[in-house]
């Protein structure tokens, strides 16, 4: 006889395994599939940010930016080990001009007509003192007003450049919160399935019959599509729904170069075109530097950071770094596409970042889920669970708020004693390993480490420290199966291994599966 369960999800992205955890936690039954590896499209190929959008001021979504800013120290709290705070400095530059039609600078241009090309700082100090203040901010640091003269701030920047504000937002291991939200939703019972694509879901009997590509049928009493840029598709082919609801695809690019300064602050740049990028350090020796705009056709997976989008970078950050930046410095670049609700936007850039729920209940619930943004990720969930409760008055009340995800059970300010500790419990660590695997990790490093007592205990090094422990840990607790799950998303250390290195990750998994 067929298990039934109350919510099978389609989708293991950040928003699908968000709401298995939410939804398990509540007491309902929960099976989630992924086609391919969990965040292995668009969940981790964001600019790794836990950020209120600063820049979405001037399209005036203030609901949205409120609530990503209330949400970044919530989830500060329940990560530690994957998510810090970081300090970003937006330069003044004097010289600069842009075109921009975003409703505030529309107003701008009428009031100050004088002032055309400008965004006056006036205007940015006020945009940042909203973004202080918006979201009840009480573990980050406020703005304040920056000398780039004779500072470390301003040593890598161009001479004209002499002032700057410094604000606070977080930097976020995106597709290691994926995989934890799916370890979570797992340890609380529910079944995550990966390399696993649904062909066909229909109606039937007050249920939904989903039909597996491997040929495993599963019967639910409601079904979610989080499928992220695969949404429409689900919902035109896989679900076969009469909706009107659509996804815009936006691709955006990045790029990682060696390390461009030597401090731990991140840059906010403004273009003359009246895009932003930014410039932050990433994994100890790299600057990480993105992103574009553009819409997108075809299959996500296939989105590469183009040689256009990578000279444009290029060109952007050369036009505030006093060095230039080259295409010939990138050592690695990636391309996400987000699935932004469709509203008829005139630009990609203009699109709304608002996520929308729709749930279709012409028989057993469908609920669709459209765009969201990493950090409004667990209030999606909350939202999408609400509307849910309807046809599940069992399930119980939120919870994930200040609930730490697996390993983060420390406060936010006790990263460098948990480093100190781990290396403390195990002498044959030097720091950055140690740090590595509390950053990854948190308190569950000492679980996986078990009773090492000298590196070789924890078996083969496959090279920048990662050792045959590690791999095991992540096949059996984080559903990783090929080597380019373990090198490219539960960590990064591919921009450390060589080609052969990654080869031999495979072919001990695929000896060890």
């Amino acid at each position: 006889m067929t298990e039934i369960t109350d919510l099978f999800i389609i989708g293991g992205g950040v928003n699908g395994c968000g709401i298995a955890r939410d939804a398990i936690g509540r007491g309902l039954s929960v099976r989630l599939a992924e086609m391919g590896d969990l965040a292995q499209a668009t969940s981790s190929k964001s600019t790794k940010l836990f950020h209120g959008g600063l820049r979405y001021l001037e399209y005036l979504e203030i609901r949205l930016v409120r609530e990503a800013l209330k949400e970044r120290e919530t989830l500060l709290r329940a990560m530690p080990h994957i998510s810090w705070p970081m300090r970003f400095v937006l330069p003044l530059d004097p010289q600069m001009t842009f075109e921009s039609d975003t409703p505030v600078s529309r107003v701008v241009g009428m009031l100050m007509p004088w002032n055309k090309g400008h965004r006056p700082n006036f205007l940015i100090r006020a945009g940042l003192f909203m973004y202080d203040n918006l979201g009840g901010r009480k573990i980050l640091p406020g703005t304040r007003s920056l000398s780039l003269q004779g500072t470390p701030e301003g040593a890598p920047l161009k001479d004209r450049l002499q002032k700057a504000y410094e604000y606070s937002d977080c930097w976020v291991e995106d597709a290691r919160l994926v995989s934890l939200n799916a370890r979570d939703a797992a340890k609380r019972g529910a079944d995550i399935l990966v390399g696993t694509a649904v062909e066909s879901a229909r109606r039937q009997d007050g249920l939904w019959v989903i039909t597996l590509a491997d040929g495993q049928v599963f019967k639910s009493r409601a079904l979610v599509n989080a499928g992220g840029p695969w949404a429409g598709r689900i919902i035109q082919d896989v679900v076969h729904l009469d909706s009107r609801e659509s996804v815009r695809l936006v691709r955006g690019s990045h790029i990682v170069t060696p390390k461009l300064y030597d401090h731990d602050k991140a840059y906010f740049f403004q273009g003359s075109d009246g895009r932003i990028i930014f410039a932050i350090p990433y994994e100890t020796d790299f600057t990480l530097i993105g992103t574009t705009d553009s819409d997108f056709e075809g299959n996500p997976l296939d989105a590469e950071c183009s040689p256009e989008e990578a000279a444009y970078l290029c060109r952007f950050a050369s036009e505030y770094f006093a060095s230039p930046v080259t295409p010939d410095q990138i050592v690695w670049s990636y391309s996400g596409v987000r699935p932004l609700y469709d509203d008829g936007a005139s630009s990609a850039t203009a699109a709304t970042r608002e996520y929308v729920l729709t749930l279709d209940e012409n028989g057993p619930p469908c609920l669709n889920v459209f765009g969201g943004k990493i950090t409004t990720y667990r209030k999606l969930s909350e939202h999408a669970l609400e509307k849910l409760l309807p046809h599940f008055p069992q399930a119980g009340p939120n919870w994930t708020a200040g609930v730490p995800l697996p390993g983060g059970d420390f406060a936010v300010d006790q990263v460098g004693a948990q480093i100190d500790r781990l290396r403390t419990d195990y002498p044959f660590l030097d720091r950055g390993w140690a740090t590595r695997l509390i950053r990854a990790y948190g308190t569950d490093a000492r679980i996986m480490l078990g009773q090492a007592a000298t590196a070789a205990d924890l078996g083969r090094d496959f090279g920048a420290t990662l050792t045959e422990t590690e791999i095991r840990w992540l096949m059996d607790h984080e559903f990783a199966r090929h080597a380019e799950d373990i090198v490219w998303r539960r960590s990064k250390l591919g921009l450390r291994l060589s080609a052969d290195q990654i080869a031999a990750i495979e072919g001990w998994m695929a000896q060890t599966h």
